[in-house]
């Protein structure tokens, strides 16, 4: 009898490590951790195509995270997209000549913005808008497979 009741304690202690392990990697995934972060500064950038990012993306400078998208909209005048991003205040020496691109993690992982910058003086500020020159637009698989498509026939064509 004690043997069945020890067993019963074991089987219950590695379920519920087993849900809790679940709960932990559900909430890493989905960012929700992030929720309760350090307040810091809002930018915000102009694209052509954001691709496949998503709000609560990455922001990272040299790999290392320092804030995550917080917005992305449509602005019906230049028909681009803006994403808001939230940098942490601790990161508050970004120059202001920062150049923002749209990257891939890994051949098919998610999408995230990388800041660049070959230094300055003066620094981003809340509310500072990147420079639309010094942003670069995703890279659209199924457009550069369009492309090379079109050029293999159009050369087939020639001959």
């Amino acid at each position: 009898m004690q043997s069945t009741r020890n067993m019963e304690i074991w089987v219950g202690i590695f379920v519920a490590l087993g849900i809790a392990a679940l709960l932990m990697l559900s909430i890493k995934v989905s960012h929700l951790g992030n929720l309760f972060a350090k307040q810091g500064y809002t930018i915000t950038a102009q694209f052509e195509n954001i691709g496949g990012l998503k709000v609560k993306s990455p922001v990272k400078m040299s790999g290392v995270l320092i804030g995550r998208v917080t917005d992305i909209s449509f602005d019906n005048e230049y028909y681009q997209a803006i994403v808001t991003m939230n940098i942490e205040s601790k990161y508050n020496k970004i120059p202001i000549d920062v150049s923002a691109s749209i990257l891939t993690a890994g051949l098919l992982g998610e999408q995230y913005i990388g800041l660049d910058t070959v230094g300055g003086d003066e620094f981003l500020v809340n509310g500072d808008k990147i420079d639309p020159g010094l942003t670069q637009s995703a890279v659209i698989v199924e457009k550069l497979i369009g492309k090379f498509l079109y050029n293999m026939a159009s050369k087939n064509a020639v001959k």
